[in-house]
């Protein structure tokens, strides 16, 4: 889920950035301390989208920076278990298919697909159902629910792990010829 969230910061203006635009500079500071960051309470931060800053900072003894309090808005993607999301899958492997949701790539691994024996084809990369013959290959449209999140200690590489194996989860065209087998 993306989540625009509001924070409040002390940014840290060196010298060599005095006497550019105050709002600029501070942005640029911001968002090199916060995009890309991966935080277990935010998220993985996307964007910086707006800052605010008190153009009267402070210095402190020994440092020639001006420090400012700044306010800002980050647009942040936050997985939350058993989340329904859809995405595309963008790797396939031995062990299952990397989905591109939000910012982040997800693992299905090969238990979680379908209820079927499923084996890798590494010429066609693909990976193939024995009984249901049913196909999943890189660029297919899936949706899927989210049953695990791990937040890194060190701020990078987090890891999500999601499943198809449940009623409406899947490729897309495979819940579609399902709707309509129940419906008719």
């Amino acid at each position: 889920m993306f989540r625009l969230l509001t924070m409040e910061d002390i940014v840290r203006i060196p010298p060599e950035k005095f006497g550019g635009p105050i709002k600029k500079v501070a942005k640029e500071q911001v968002k090199l301390k916060y995009e890309n960051m991966i935080d277990e309470e935010l998220g993985y931060v996307v964007y910086v989208v707006d800052v605010n800053v008190e153009p009267v900072g402070r210095i402190l003894p020994g440092d020639g920076s001006t420090y400012h309090k700044v306010k800002f808005q980050l647009l942040t993607f936050y997985p939350e278990l058993q989340e329904i999301v859809e995405g595309e899958v963008v790797e396939i492997t031995d062990f299952g298919a990397f989905v591109r949701i939000g910012p982040e790539d997800a693992l299905v691994h090969v238990s979680q697909i379908i209820d079927d024996y499923i084996s890798y084809d590494e010429k066609h990369g693909v990976l193939l159902g024995k009984e249901s013959r049913r196909v999943l290959a890189k660029g297919d449209r899936v949706r899927a629910r989210i049953i695990a999140v791990g937040f890194p200690k060190g701020g990078a590489g987090g890891k999500i792990g999601l499943t198809m194996r449940q009623p409406f989860l899947g490729r897309l065209d495979w819940i579609e010829a399902e709707t309509k087998k129940e419906k008719g």
